[in-house]
Protein backbone atom coordinates (compact mmCIF):
# COMPACT_ATOMS: atom_id res chain seq x y z
CA UNK A 1 0.00 0.00 0.00
CA UNK A 2 1.15 3.39 -0.79
CA UNK A 3 -0.22 6.32 1.28
CA UNK A 4 0.30 9.76 0.26
CA UNK A 5 -0.63 12.69 2.62
CA UNK A 6 -1.63 16.00 0.49
CA UNK A 7 -3.17 18.78 0.49
CA UNK A 8 -6.83 19.20 -0.71
CA UNK A 9 -7.61 20.12 -4.05
CA UNK A 10 -10.62 20.88 -6.44
CA UNK A 11 -10.55 17.59 -8.31
CA UNK A 12 -10.76 15.92 -5.44
CA UNK A 13 -13.86 17.33 -4.50
CA UNK A 14 -16.46 14.59 -5.57
CA UNK A 15 -14.38 12.05 -4.07
CA UNK A 16 -14.09 14.20 -1.29
CA UNK A 17 -17.80 14.22 -0.83
CA UNK A 18 -18.69 10.11 -1.77
CA UNK A 19 -16.42 9.55 1.39
CA UNK A 20 -18.70 12.41 3.48
CA UNK A 21 -22.15 10.96 2.02
CA UNK A 22 -20.78 6.94 2.82
CA UNK A 23 -19.37 7.95 6.27
CA UNK A 24 -22.20 10.66 7.39
CA UNK A 25 -26.21 11.02 7.52
CA UNK A 26 -25.49 14.57 7.89
CA UNK A 27 -22.94 14.95 4.97
CA UNK A 28 -21.88 18.41 3.71
CA UNK A 29 -23.40 19.72 0.29
CA UNK A 30 -20.39 19.26 -2.45
CA UNK A 31 -19.80 22.85 -2.49
CA UNK A 32 -19.19 23.47 0.85
CA UNK A 33 -16.15 21.54 0.65
CA UNK A 34 -15.01 23.46 -3.13
CA UNK A 35 -15.35 26.20 -0.75
CA UNK A 36 -12.83 24.85 1.66
CA UNK A 37 -10.59 23.60 -0.93
CA UNK A 38 -10.35 26.75 -2.84
CA UNK A 39 -12.01 29.94 -1.11
CA UNK A 40 -11.48 29.72 2.93
CA UNK A 41 -8.32 30.86 4.62
CA UNK A 42 -9.19 29.33 7.24
CA UNK A 43 -9.36 25.88 5.66
CA UNK A 44 -6.33 23.88 5.86
CA UNK A 45 -8.04 20.41 3.67
CA UNK A 46 -6.02 17.47 3.57
CA UNK A 47 -6.65 13.82 1.49
CA UNK A 48 -4.75 10.66 2.19
CA UNK A 49 -4.36 8.64 -0.96
CA UNK A 50 -3.65 5.07 -1.40
CA UNK A 51 -1.97 3.62 -5.09
CA UNK A 52 -3.79 7.09 -6.11
CA UNK A 53 -7.17 6.89 -5.12
CA UNK A 54 -8.51 9.24 -2.34
CA UNK A 55 -8.84 7.14 1.31
CA UNK A 56 -10.00 9.65 3.26
CA UNK A 57 -10.10 12.76 3.89
CA UNK A 58 -10.01 16.24 6.86
CA UNK A 59 -10.76 19.75 6.74
CA UNK A 60 -9.05 21.28 9.52
CA UNK A 61 -9.81 25.18 10.77
CA UNK A 62 -6.55 27.08 12.15
CA UNK A 63 -8.03 30.06 13.68
CA UNK A 64 -5.47 32.24 14.89
CA UNK A 65 -3.30 29.60 16.84
CA UNK A 66 -6.29 27.21 17.41
CA UNK A 67 -7.01 24.14 15.22
CA UNK A 68 -10.60 23.17 14.90
CA UNK A 69 -10.74 19.64 13.39
CA UNK A 70 -14.64 20.27 11.26
CA UNK A 71 -14.09 16.57 9.58
CA UNK A 72 -12.84 13.75 9.05
CA UNK A 73 -13.51 10.26 6.96
CA UNK A 74 -12.21 7.16 5.71
CA UNK A 75 -13.90 5.86 2.30
CA UNK A 76 -15.18 2.23 3.80
CA UNK A 77 -12.99 0.40 1.83
CA UNK A 78 -9.91 1.38 3.71
CA UNK A 79 -11.06 1.65 7.61
CA UNK A 80 -9.45 0.13 10.24
CA UNK A 81 -6.06 0.05 8.19
CA UNK A 82 -4.94 3.81 10.21
CA UNK A 83 -5.53 5.93 7.64
CA UNK A 84 -7.57 8.11 9.29
CA UNK A 85 -5.15 8.23 12.22
CA UNK A 86 -2.03 9.25 10.20
CA UNK A 87 -3.80 11.52 8.54
CA UNK A 88 -5.06 13.33 11.23
CA UNK A 89 -1.43 13.11 13.32
CA UNK A 90 -0.47 14.89 9.62
CA UNK A 91 -2.92 17.72 10.23
CA UNK A 92 -2.16 18.22 13.60
CA UNK A 93 1.27 18.61 13.07
CA UNK A 94 0.90 20.94 10.14
CA UNK A 95 -1.47 23.20 12.24
CA UNK A 96 1.29 23.42 14.71
CA UNK A 97 4.12 24.19 12.39
CA UNK A 98 1.93 27.37 11.21
CA UNK A 99 1.36 28.29 15.03
CA UNK A 100 -1.40 26.48 16.63
CA UNK A 101 -1.03 25.49 20.13
CA UNK A 102 -4.43 23.99 20.87
CA UNK A 103 -7.04 21.55 18.94
CA UNK A 104 -10.50 21.12 18.88
CA UNK A 105 -13.57 18.46 17.60
CA UNK A 106 -16.91 17.76 18.26
CA UNK A 107 -17.68 14.01 17.81
CA UNK A 108 -20.92 12.17 17.84
CA UNK A 109 -21.46 11.01 21.56
CA UNK A 110 -22.09 7.27 19.61
CA UNK A 111 -18.77 7.19 17.65
CA UNK A 112 -16.78 5.16 20.34
CA UNK A 113 -14.12 4.19 17.89
CA UNK A 114 -13.15 7.94 17.22
CA UNK A 115 -13.67 9.30 20.80
CA UNK A 116 -10.80 6.61 21.85
CA UNK A 117 -8.62 7.67 18.82
CA UNK A 118 -9.27 11.01 19.88
CA UNK A 119 -8.05 10.57 23.87
CA UNK A 120 -5.25 8.10 22.74
CA UNK A 121 -3.40 11.37 21.77
CA UNK A 122 -4.44 13.62 24.44
CA UNK A 123 -7.61 15.06 23.73
CA UNK A 124 -10.13 15.12 26.66
CA UNK A 125 -13.68 15.71 27.24
CA UNK A 126 -14.99 19.46 27.66
CA UNK A 127 -18.94 19.20 27.13
CA UNK A 128 -21.76 17.95 25.53
CA UNK A 129 -23.85 19.63 22.88
CA UNK A 130 -27.32 18.08 24.00
CA UNK A 131 -29.39 16.86 20.80
CA UNK A 132 -26.80 18.54 18.50
CA UNK A 133 -27.12 16.40 15.22
CA UNK A 134 -29.89 16.89 14.18
CA UNK A 135 -30.95 13.29 12.07
CA UNK A 136 -31.42 11.30 15.56
CA UNK A 137 -30.91 14.34 18.37
CA UNK A 138 -27.57 12.45 19.15
CA UNK A 139 -25.36 14.40 21.75
CA UNK A 140 -21.76 15.81 20.41
CA UNK A 141 -19.14 15.14 22.50
CA UNK A 142 -16.57 18.39 22.79
CA UNK A 143 -13.32 17.32 23.22
CA UNK A 144 -9.75 19.44 23.25
CA UNK A 145 -6.31 19.31 23.29
CA UNK A 146 -4.74 21.67 25.20
CA UNK A 147 -1.33 21.56 24.08
CA UNK A 148 -0.20 20.43 20.94
CA UNK A 149 3.15 20.52 22.08
CA UNK A 150 2.70 17.98 24.42
CA UNK A 151 2.96 15.66 21.42
CA UNK A 152 6.30 15.07 20.52
CA UNK A 153 6.34 13.87 17.19
CA UNK A 154 3.01 13.73 15.72
CA UNK A 155 4.16 12.34 12.61
CA UNK A 156 6.31 9.03 13.62
CA UNK A 157 3.60 8.23 15.98
CA UNK A 158 2.59 4.05 15.97
CA UNK A 159 -0.41 3.49 14.38
CA UNK A 160 -2.75 1.36 15.69
CA UNK A 161 -6.14 -0.65 14.16
CA UNK A 162 -8.47 0.25 16.62
CA UNK A 163 -10.28 2.97 14.63
CA UNK A 164 -12.59 2.56 12.14
CA UNK A 165 -12.14 6.37 10.96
Amino acid sequence: MSLKIRRMTLADVPAVHEIDVLSFSLPWPERSFRYEASENPAARPWVAEVDGRVAAMLVLWLIVDEAHIATIATHPDFRRQGIGERLLLHALAEARREGATRAFLEVRAGNLAAQALYAKYGFVVDGLRPRYYKDNNEDAILMSLNSLESLTDLTTSPIGRQSDL
